[in-house]
């Protein structure tokens, strides 16, 4: 057995503790590698970090060297891959990032996995904690997360994928741009479809749409299409218009329906959120040809996602007046006697630090000349119908569906844009 004058080498640790004797390859390793039961191995890092892979389906006893070789370990790491067993006790990868560390690792029990002994350091070795870092949008940081926000297109250029230890998937709001009410006593516009998910580590009080897991993002860019408001319906009794989608990665989330008009075709259109039905009264005798008149509701969640990304709108056959449109968190109100139909309430997160309540649907337009009475507008960006003139538009990056026009003038304001927000743990 080796003694020099500061003790047992670490060549010979093994034997020393009664553990088996380690045989050292004196061939330094210069790529990532997976290591072999009772070896050792010399390490080189000069070009660039190395990942030496433990041995799978270990038994107790169990042992491998590592040494630096170069001594250029805290610049260039050596990772130790764990192959499915815990290093310290820990479901980890591991570094090597201390020059000249040579370490023994012996593999004990499922529990603690492999263990240094007392050859080195356990602080010779840190878990291999990585964290997503990329660039894009307006950039924020809330303790340790970092939000990019994209109002408008953009990319989202990723140029770390992160890890388990640290990060490696990412929260996302994907926001679809809003539908635009129907024209003439038309129903409301359905808000864009709103899709949220909750990264790896990470924690913010969200929606109650958001799915429980994020989305992996290897390094790569990612273009990033931010959905416009749909236009305001025309002046030719035409139903509201679909917004536009809105995309990130695997995710995307579909414009708001339009709200029916009064005057075919009359049903609200389907999207995110669908649009709310036009009132059903007058249609056939102008336009003989063109019936049925408006009564149907719009179908959101179209196409169909889970967690659902929209409610429909409101508008049973028969209904009377309009209704309102479908929110995120809501399904637009049939209208019902006098009383146009409300739209449907947005959902509310706080992915960006602060909460915000978004996607709402467009209330119904009315006849008020004859005593209708408007639908209110869902929060989070619906706006209210009308009973003459134009309705407002809605708010811009809200998602939200705008009102319905009314009996004098008819025309619809447009829907709000939507919103992409990509949040992750950055350290």
């Amino acid at each position: 057995m080796g003694i020099n004058s500061c003790g047992t080498t670490l060549i010979d640790e093994g034997t020393f503790k009664n553990i088996g004797a380690i045989t050292w390859d004196t061939t330094a390793k210069t790529a990532g590698f997976t290591a072999v039961a009772g070896n050792g191995y010399f390490v080189n890092t000069t070009s660039g970090a190395i990942t030496v892979t433990l041995p799978s389906s270990p038994t107790a006893g169990d042992t491998v060297g590592i040494s630096d070789y170069a001594n250029t370990a805290d610049t260039n790491n050596i990772t130790i891959g764990r192959n499915g067993s815990n290093i310290q006790g820990t479901a980890n990868d591991f570094d090597i990032n201390v020059e000249g560390t040579s370490i023994l690792l012996v593999y004990v029990d499922a529990t603690k996995g492999w263990l240094l002994i007392d050859a080195a350091r356990a602080s010779d070795i840190q878990q291999n904690i990585k964290f997503v870092t990329a660039t894009g949008g307006t950039i924020t940081t809330c303790g340790d997360y970092k939000i990019h926000t994209f109002t408008g297109p953009g990319t989202f250029t990723v140029t770390c994928a992160g890890n388990a230890a640290g990060s490696n998937t990412v929260s996302y709001l994907v926001l679809a741009g809003g539908g635009s009410g129907g024209y003439n006593i038309g129903g409301g516009g359905g808000a864009g479809g709103y899709r949220e998910g909750l990264g790896l580590n990470d924690s913010y009080t969200g929606s109650p749409l958001r799915s429980p897991t994020g989305v992996p993002v290897p390094a790569q860019a990612y273009p990033i299409t931010v959905g416009g408001g749909a236009a305001g319906s025309g002046a030719s009794c035409s139903p509201g218009n679909q917004g536009s989608n809105s995309v990130f990665s695997t995710i995307t989330s579909t414009g708001g329906g339009g709200g029916g008009s009064r005057y075919v075709p009359g049903p609200g259109l389907p999207g995110g959120s669908g649009g709310g039905g036009g009132v059903t009264d007058g249609c056939a005798p102008s336009f003989p040809t063109l019936a049925p008149c408006g009564s149907n509701k719009g179908s959101g969640n179209t196409p169909p996602v889970s967690p659902p990304q929209g409610n429909d709108g409101g508008g049973a056959p028969g209904a009377s007046p309009s209704s309102g449109g479908g929110g995120a968190g809501a399904a637009g109100t049939t209208g019902s006697g006098s009383q146009a139909g409300p739209g449907g309430n947005g959902v509310t997160s706080s992915i960006n630090t602060s909460p915000v309540t978004r996607a709402g649907g467009g209330g119904g337009g009315a006849h008020t000349g004859i005593g209708q009475t408007v639908g209110t507008g869902g929060s989070g960006g619906g706006t209210p119908g009308v009973g003459s003139s134009t309705s407002s538009s809605s708010p811009a990056n809200s998602g939200g569906g705008s009102g319905g026009g009314g009996q004098v003038g008819g025309q619809s304001g447009s829907g709000g844009s939507g919103i992409v927000i990509i949040r992750y743990k950055y350290q």
